[in-house]
């Protein structure tokens, strides 16, 4: 019989063990292994059938297996001393605290998905992993996060596979009563609510939930209340599901109803408001809208609260490609906002400008999500050196007159959360060789270039390590091997050979991921007897564990997946590659440390950072990559290796995966392989070993989140701190009405003359030119100006390169016609092909960058073509 009604009935822990609760309901658990060996000791059996989730565990120990631990001293002691722990982790002091006093009073962290754990299943893949790192090493520095997203009622689908390999979706049913969260309450008891008005007088209400991340509250706000009509109540029902108006309606709630979320909960427990808005994508972005509205209230009108607003809030883009960003209907927005809807004090064309695609290239009827960042932030950034450069070009059309290099967009390369992903086994071989606490405050503090006594380490203990891991990698596999065959319907008779699966002395390859196509799952298969040669090789023998899921729309990732899955199926092979299903983050801890060789092969530059591999790297797992994301910035010969990239114009895509596929298999053959096998005196691999230590002596520092999150303290999040307390209302009307007058202005700025004087008799290195340049500002003065000189090496069609910009000085005017002379010097700082320009821009002490507006005037074709390039 089914029942009618469901919920959780609690455990009443004995008075003894009451801290056992706190210490489950704060998800730092999840990356601290005391905490997590404490529950474990509660019941081993009942801790690995809840899935290792404290809550689940209590939620099934016995009365009895609790009254024994009450009586059981040194189990009382032991909980003691981890509830001790974590109150002195929560309220001490930690790196954040030593920072000058001008970092802000806290921050507000946007995602649409948060990876924590697999106890609280709110993610798809990258982005939210990132997301659950970024708050996990803000906890461990201090920093004063809060986090804002959605509570998804069915999560992400989980994957298993049919018969014949095709990928089939499952959705579980999530009860927050049964997660790591507690409802967010009022004074008075009841649940705190956020709501937001929709079209025809309805509404779309929300309660809060609270996961503690650590030292970080996690705001997850949740569509299914009883005051929600059936339609409203489905809004956070999974994660990236549903049409359009269903993604808006999610994107509304996480960004409005999460500044709202915010108000309410520092409003209930004293904590410091934002000073800066974080958005991890655009999909949070409208939380910028809100905050204009809130300063509309206070009386300043649209173009003060947007100056106000930009001042504080910091974009970061993640996707490399215009078709992995939600675009919307400009009429599906126009209908959700205005007097009728949402936000009525904002004038709904106002909100239309900031996300059209307004641009060259761009469509001018598409709402772009965004776009609405980079024009709501002052301060954005991509996710590597590599993708900042893509992203400086994908929206260069948003600073017309702007080289990319130019676009205001920088980079912070992504980190992983090492205790998160670092195998205890490699934790403790770090705490035998320079103690715990300084192992645990490199993998989280970080701040050193180099792990140097990783040279200390014997070869041989290495080498167990990575022998050790890639056994229980062996295990893991053949389990779950087992399990998925048996959802696809095979008897328990037929599935003997499993249990040869794999051999923990052979070269382990992993391949793990989401499926959408440029990632090129299947590029391994593209010649399929040098794959089998080289699974098969009788000395030499690779073996390769893949996982990863496509999404439930994309039937083209799914046949992907299925290929690879026949692949694997052929008896011939199936002891040596096999495809895991419902790749997650249970999955993903017990992969990366296992695998010798870390694989990614997408489309360069579509990945814009690939953060699987860091974690692999912080195992001792050697990484052969394209040149794409991070591996392009910190790749280098000693620690891994590089797939060739056959990216030219004259290459199809048949081509470039049939070129690159081989020299992955050359890789593979001549040098990897080899390098595996191959034995020194002592009877180890001691050139592999080699590179394993310089991959954790010189990637390890670099990779970590605790290491990306201080340059966003340093380099985004004070800036940006400061410039909100700059920006006071006063300033905010000043800044908006000069902003106003300049564009008005701007198209009678002009540059009219440009002559060159030469200081020396020749043009020599290190010489210097005198220029004069005369510009026209038309109703502008000096005062709201930059004129540049801009000079470097020039190419064949005389671009400059590599220019570096220098103001000059007002050296008089305005003449009768009201032109304006600015001088300066021009030092002729490097040999060959030499070039410069001149050109104007805005000025203002309170612009983040001169291209801000988006306005430059430079010389006309006619005086370019009179003064040429300076010197060939």
């Amino acid at each position: 019989m089914k029942a009618i009604r469901r919920f959780t009935v609690r455990p009443v822990l004995p008075e003894a063990l009451q801290p056992l609760s706190d210490l489950a309901r704060n998800l730092r658990w999840s990356w601290h292994a005391e905490t997590r060996d404490l529950f474990q000791s509660v019941d081993p059996e009942r801790w690995v059938s809840s899935g290792c989730d404290p809550v689940r565990l209590l939620g099934n120990v016995s009365s009895g297996r609790l009254a024994q631990l009450a009586q059981d001293r040194r189990f009382v002691r032991r909980l003691t001393d981890a509830a001790h722990e974590l109150d002195e982790y929560v309220t001490g002091d930690r790196w954040y605290q030593s920072q000058p006093p001008e970092r802000p009073d806290a921050i507000a962290y946007f995602s649409p998905e948060f990876g924590i754990t697999a106890a609280l299943p709110q993610y798809s893949g990258g982005l939210g992993i990132l997301a659950g790192d970024h708050l996990k090493a803000a906890s461990d520095l201090g920093v004063p996060l809060i986090g804002v997203g959605l509570l998804y009622r069915h999560g992400y689908f989980r994957q298993s596979l049919s018969r014949d390999g095709w990928q089939q979706e499952h959705y579980p049913v999530l009860d927050p009563n049964e997660l790591p969260v507690s409802l967010l309450r009022e004074a008075d008891g009841t649940p705190a609510r956020v709501s937001l008005a929709l079209p025809g007088g309805t509404a779309l209400h929300a309660r809060i939930w609270l996961a503690q991340v650590g030292r970080v509250p996690l705001l997850l706000l949740d569509s299914d209340v009883e005051e929600n009509d059936l339609g409203e109540r489905g809004v956070t029902d999974r994660l990236y599901g549903g049409g359009s108006e269903h993604r808006l309606l999610q994107e509304m709630l996480l960004g409005i109803g999460g500044v709202r979320a915010v108000r309410t909960y520092c409003r209930l427990t004293g904590h410091a408001r934002p000073e800066v808005f974080h958005t991890n994508e655009g999909h949070a972005g409208f939380l910028g809208l809100e905050r204009i509205h809130e300063l509309s209230a206070e009386g300043l009108d649209f173009d003060a609260a947007l100056e106000a607003v930009r001042a504080g809030t910091v974009f970061t883009t993640h996707t490399p490609v215009p078709a992995g960003i939600d675009r919307f209907d400009r009429e599906l927005v126009a209908r959700h906002f205005g007097p009728a809807a949402e936000l009525p004090r904002i004038d709904v064309e106002r909100i239309l400008r900031l996300g059209l695609e307004t641009y060259p290239g761009g469509e001018p009827n598409l709402f772009n999500m965004a776009v609405m960042g980079l024009r709501l932030g002052q301060r954005a950034n991509g996710v590597s050196l590599l993708h900042g450069q893509v992203s400086r070009e994908m929206f260069a059309g948003l600073w017309p007159g702007f080289d990319p290099a130019e676009v205001p967009i920088t980079s912070v390369t992504n980190g992983v959360h090492a205790p998160t992903w670092v195998a205890p086994e490699v934790l403790r071989l770090g705490a035998r060789q320079i103690g715990a606490q300084r192992t645990e405050d490199a993998l989280t503090v970080g701040g050193s270039d180099r792990w140097d006594a990783v040279a200390d380490i014997p070869d041989q203990d290495i080498w167990d390590l990575r022998r050790s891991l890639r056994e229980q990698l062996v295990t893991e596999v053949r389990e779950r091997l087992y399990a998925s065959w048996r959802q696809r319907g095979a008897g328990s008779a037929e599935l003997g050979w499993i249990d040869g699966v794999l051999d923990p002395d052979v070269l382990t390859i992993g391949f793990a991921r989401r499926v959408p196509s440029y990632k090129r799952l299947t590029l391994m298969l593209r010649d399929r007897d040098r794959l089998l040669d080289l699974l098969l090789h009788s000395e030499r023998p690779v073996q390769i564990v893949v996982a990863g899921k496509a999404h439930p729309a994309d039937d083209g990732g799914k046949r992907l997946v299925q290929e690879l899955v026949r692949f694997a199926d052929d008896p011939r092979v199936r002891h040596r590659i096999v495809f895991l299903p419902d790749y997650g983050m249970a999955m993903a801890q017990k992969l990366y440390p296992g695998c010798d060789i870390w694989l990614n092969n997408p489309l360069r530059p579509l990945e814009a950072c690939g953060t699987s591999g860091m974690k692999a790297a912080l195992n001792g797992c050697l990484n052969l990559s394209v040149l794409d994301g991070w591996w392009d910035e910190w790749f280098r010969p000693d620690f891994g290796w590089a797939i060739p990239t056959a990216d030219g114009t004259a290459v199809d895509d048949d081509r470039r995966d049939d070129l690159e596929a081989a020299a992955l298999y050359d890789l593979l053959e001549q040098r990897v392989a080899p390098r595996f096998y191959e034995r020194g005196q002592a009877g180890l691999p001691d050139r592999w070993i080699e590179m394993v230590r310089q991959t954790l002596t010189h990637l390890g520092p670099k990779v970590l989140a605790g290491r990306m999150v201080r340059e966003y303290v340093e380099r985004l999040y004070t800036p940006a701190a400061l410039a909100h307390r700059s920006m006071d209302h006063a300033a905010a009307g000043e800044l908006a009405v000069w902003k106003s007058r300049v564009r008005a202005a701007w198209p009678h700025v002009t540059v009219d003359h440009v002559e060159t004087t030469a200081l020396t008799a020749r043009a020599e290195l290190g010489s210097t030119l005198s220029l004069r340049v005369l510009v026209g500002l038309g109703d502008l003065t000096p005062d709201d100006v930059e004129v540049q000189a801009v000079s470097g090496r020039v190419d064949t069609e005389d671009r400059i390169t590599d220019g570096a910009a220098f103001p000059l000085k007002p050296a008089g005017g305005p003449d009768q016609e009201g032109r304006w002379l600015y001088e300066g010097p021009l030092s002729l700082d490097r040999t060959g092909p030499f070039g410069y320009t001149v050109r104007v821009l805005p000025s203002h002490r309170l612009l983040a960058s001169g291209a801000e507006l988006g306005l430059v005037a430079v010389p006309s074709e006619e005086l370019v073509e009179g003064a040429g390039v300076l010197m060939r």
